[in-house]
């Protein structure tokens, strides 16, 4: 039903769910510096054709006739505040292979990111939104695994919590192109910057560990970080990965053999799930065979000369049914010479593919694999 306008943002906070007023204010950036509390900018929602509505213990925005089939379903994204800082990024000497060095220092400034990769549900909202198309179509339902998952396989289920449903899996089956679309489109439906993450931000990020600056450069010896941010190996209790094979001394686990709803495991020190496994996700970057000469400021590192023309690797035993083989492909609508940046690993690979400073790319006009997401960034959020 319609709600008052009057309604203070007091009165607003306790009645919605966290997530939800987050969305709202999300979706009215005017509304983050509306110091009397009264929801102002609604009206000229209203205007446009669209009332407040509530459902339950949610509210959102919606139009009143001719909307869209999923119009009235609002877009809830978590997003976690990751603080500034600055951190070593890469392998230090005995770990990784050539590509993640040199180890180099690099400063991030504060960022927002989703707290687990995107799921269907989300994607599916946006991927709907045809007004909001900006150079792309996009499936609304292009994920391989569409079958409710069985909470049975999943770490400490209890009987008495929510049954998860296909839609808590994370979106996959989706290009590059794809995300920097969806991107572009949750940006003009909210007024604010939302982007995939660079690739320092997402290891910086992933490892959630902040150095202090000045031990980092005047120190002789720089920092190490364990290969995980759960610490030195992983379990199939710590994350979704091919759990038969192992990276250190842990027993072997369970194979799932498909993607788990996200925020399945535990979290990092950020509060982020998912950085290990489930699946691989989409940086900004460009594909540079080694640190050498990449910024240190935490931005993307783009270089429209990039003329790599490797395969994308995988390691030969790596290539089996079910496993991450990741194989370029042609595309006539973009027909890209330059390679994307994936990070974290999947459900299909070896733990060692999902240490915090393993690199792979592939091609981004890919859109066939079945464990390849994305979760994305806001340079000026809000969360409460």
């Amino acid at each position: 039903m319609a709600q008052d306008l009057n309604i203070s943002e007091v009165t607003l906070q306790r009645r919605l769910r966290k997530g939800v007023y987050t969305h709202l204010v999300t979706s009215c950036p005017q509304l983050d510096t509306d110091k009397k509390g009264k929801f102002k900018i609604v009206r000229d929602w209203l205007k446009k054709g669209y009332v407040l509505f509530q459902r339950n213990d949610t509210m959102g925005i919606k139009k009143t006739a001719g909307s869209h089939p999923f119009r009235e379903e609002t877009i809830a994204i978590d997003m976690v505040v990751i603080p500034g800082g600055t951190f070593m990024m890469g392998s230090p000497a005995g770990e990784g292979s050539d590509e993640e060095h040199p180890q180099h220092e690099v400063k991030v400034s504060s960022f927002f990111m989703s707290k687990t990769p995107i799921t269907q549900a989300q994607w599916r909202i946006i991927a709907s939104r045809t007004d909001l198309k900006v150079n792309r179509d996009l499936d609304p339902e292009p994920a391989c695994f569409k079958d409710d998952p069985n909470p049975k396989t999943l770490p400490n289920y209890q009987s008495s919590q929510t049954v998860p449903t296909r839609w808590d899996r994370p979106v996959e089956q989706v290009s590059w192109y794809d995300a920097v679309e969806f991107c572009a489109r949750l940006s003009q439906l909210t007024g604010r910057e939302y982007r995939l993450p660079s690739e320092a931000e997402w290891e910086y990020a992933c490892r959630a560990v902040l150095p202090d600056a000045s031990s980092i450069s005047q120190s002789n010896q720089n920092p190490t970080y364990p290969p995980f941010h759960f610490g030195e190996t992983l379990t199939d209790q710590l994350a979704n990965y091919r759990a038969s094979s192992t990276y250190a001394d842990e027993p072997k686990g369970q194979d799932r053999e498909q993607t788990t709803p996200v925020g399945s495991f535990p979290p990092n020190a950020f509060g982020l799930y998912d950085m290990h496994g489930n699946v691989w996700e989409w940086c900004l970057d460009d594909w540079h065979e080694n640190y050498e000469g990449a910024p240190t400021d935490g931005k993307a590192w783009l270089d429209k000369k990039n003329s790599q023309q490797e395969t994308s690797k995988v390691n030969a035993n790596e290539k089996s049914k079910g496993s991450d083989d990741l194989t370029p492909e042609s595309d006539n609508d973009n027909n890209s010479q330059l390679y994307k940046i994936l990070r974290g690993g999947s459900w299909g690979i070896n733990p060692n593919y999902g240490r915090g400073a393993n690199r792979n790319y592939i091609d981004p006009v890919n859109h066939d694999f079945n464990f390849i997401g994305f979760r994305v960034v806001c340079v000026s959020g809000r969360t409460l």
